[in-house]
């Protein structure tokens, strides 16, 4: 997990976000403990309350779960759930603007998607 003070993204957001590209690299998988907020706050030189509220997005959109005297854990299913989330993203918000920018410039979706199929690095198949 990486923390940039200086983006305009608040702290507790890249936190939680960061929690959720950990689940989904596999580095935390379902069930078991995540990251505490002294940890969290220790590793970055942050103040525990702006850690505990990136974890506690978490557990409010389901992601992470508290166990009484043993910290917050992934939830079951938080893979699937942080998969979802993220295309919902991609297509409603990404894309618009993509879509919005192209139509100005004059750009065709055949343009688009060739764009797409000539990426380097791109999706494989």
């Amino acid at each position: 997990m990486k923390i940039q003070p200086d983006s305009l993204k608040p702290i507790y957001v890249q936190i939680a976000e960061g929690i959720e590209d950990d689940i989904l690299n596999g580095i935390l998988k379902e069930d078991e403990q995540a990251y505490s907020q002294n940890q969290i706050a220790r590793e970055f030189g942050i103040n525990p309350a702006t850690a505990a509220k990136g974890l506690n997005m978490l557990v409010e959109e389901g992601i992470l779960y508290k166990k009484r005297g043993l910290g917050m854990h992934v939830s079951p299913g938080a893979k699937n759930a942080i998969q979802q989330k993220r295309k919902k993203v991609i297509f409603t918000e990404l894309l618009n603007e993509l879509l919005r920018e192209a139509k100005k410039l004059n750009i065709s979706k055949e343009e688009i998607k060739l764009m797409i199929d000539n990426m380097e690095g791109g999706l494989e198949e």
